[in-house]
């Protein structure tokens, strides 16, 4: 399947999670295996070379790091929400579009030295992204980049990452 026709799957779900918000929802594209190996081939290449690890926000960057750590032989970190970790590493809290949230960075996840890129699904107002580099980096790691299926450019994220290196598979 071509690219374009995977990410053309891609649901908006207008008011959710609260009034005013239009939700970017990929489900049809985890649900359709000929687009959900299309847009994993391309993460895959928009993550790079050079990466030691990939680190995957919950939830949908779980689905979406782990198919291209496989595809690319890298494992994955998985940065969680508040509560779900015996052992943390780190904690940020950090501004959403319609919010606020925490993320938590697991114990031995990511080490020293290792070049990491950043992959998940929606780049909005960048938060989520912000907050996942500095747990990253808190880890003594280098952020090498950010891969994700889809950007909302009006939000301005990319003001926010400090000329961090993203690659999305589709701008809106």
């Amino acid at each position: 399947m071509r690219l374009d026709d995977a990410l053309d799957l891609i649901a908006e779900i207008p008011d959710f999670p609260e009034p005013g918000i239009l939700f970017r929802d990929l489900t049809p594209v985890f649900g359709d295996a000929a687009a959900f190996a299309s847009v994993i081939d391309a993460l895959g290449e928009a993550v790079g070379d050079g990466v030691d690890r990939l680190a995957a926000v919950e939830a949908r960057g779980f689905v979406l790091a782990a198919a291209v750590g496989y595809a690319r032989g890298l494992g994955v970190a998985l940065v969680r929400k508040p509560g779900k970790l015996p052992a943390v590493a780190g904690r940020v809290d950090y501004a959403l579009e319609y919010g606020t949230a925490t993320l938590e960075l697991p114990v031995g996840s990511v080490e020293p030295g290792q070049r990491v890129a950043i992959v998940d699904d929606v780049l909005a107002t960048g938060g989520t992204v912000a907050a996942t580099a500095k747990l990253v980096e808190s880890a003594g790691a280098a952020v090498s980049g950010v891969a994700v299926v889809l950007e909302l450019a009006a939000l301005g994220a990319r003001s926010r990452l400090g000329g961090m290196p993203v690659e999305a598979l589709r701008t809106l």
